[in-house]
């Protein structure tokens, strides 16, 4: 399979990409980034887990799925660092990945239907599906690092916490969600950049990221019939015989 048809590797990458953004989506919109457990000692009253996220807080009753305190509010009154950062980082994140999305759609759907001849208008705006790919492959690498690093960073402020306060606090589900959302973006960008490596061997100044200068179109024009060949068969010369004296 050659490198103008749709690889295995893109598609698989488009579809990691997405399936990596819904688990940010999921790990934004969930309220499990952090548990803290209240017991009581008191035999007829039961422990609470306050469920705390970027957006809402919960506390719950042990064996109850029903918030007894919640709080749509809490975004607006976050105490704890880590969270704060997470609520910039984690759409910047997203937003990231889905630019990444749309250019790694545009290359495929470049690479599918434009035809092998470079369009001179959009090799002037210096777009081609190896450019799209490539740039998309650094876009989806820039998201990783920016959702890594602070879902990281929660495991360890975790720890400050219990240090600091009481050992009451861990963190949930919503932590691996993130790192396991941020591992898939950075295979997304390895097999983009696998593609190109790929494909970069190829002569063609399509396949290029970038155009050094708009590609001449006198390479691709068609070379003009020779008069002889528009000659009818009519018009053709027909050899004529003499007689010898």
């Amino acid at each position: 399979m050659g490198c103008r048809d749709v690889h295995a590797a893109t598609v698989l990458a488009f579809l990691s990409g997405t399936a990596s953004v819904a688990g940010l989506l999921a790990a934004v919109l969930l309220p499990n980034w952090r548990q803290m457990r209240l017991y009581t000692f008191n035999k007829n009253e039961k422990n609470v887990t306050v469920y705390t996220g970027l957006w809402i807080k919960c506390a719950r009753f042990d064996g109850s799925r029903d918030c007894v305190i919640y709080d749509p509010q809490w975004y607006t009154a976050v105490d704890q660092l880590d969270l704060r950062v997470l609520q910039f980082a984690l759409p910047l994140s997203m937003g990231t990945a889905v630019s990444a999305l749309f250019l790694c759609l545009v290359g495929m759907c470049n690479t599918a239907f434009v035809s092998s001849v470079p369009n001179i208008k959009l090799a002037r705006c210096l777009v081609n599906s190896a450019g799209c790919h490539l740039v998309a492959g650094l876009l989806f690498l820039l998201a990783c690092a920016i959702c890594l690093t602070p879902s990281i960073w929660v495991i360890f402020y975790n720890n400050y916490m219990n240090k600091k306060y009481a050992p009451v606090f861990s963190f949930d589900v919503s932590v691996f969600i993130a790192i396991a959302s941020a591992g898939g973006l950075f295979f997304t960008s390895i097999m983009l950049f696998l593609w190109y490596c790929a494909c970069k061997s190829s002569p063609s100044p399509f396949w290029q990221p970038l155009y050094p200068h708009a590609p001449s179109m006198h390479s691709y024009a068609a070379q003009p019939y020779s008069a002889r060949s528009r000659l009818s068969a009519i018009e053709i010369d027909i050899p004529v015989v003499t007689h010898a004296s």
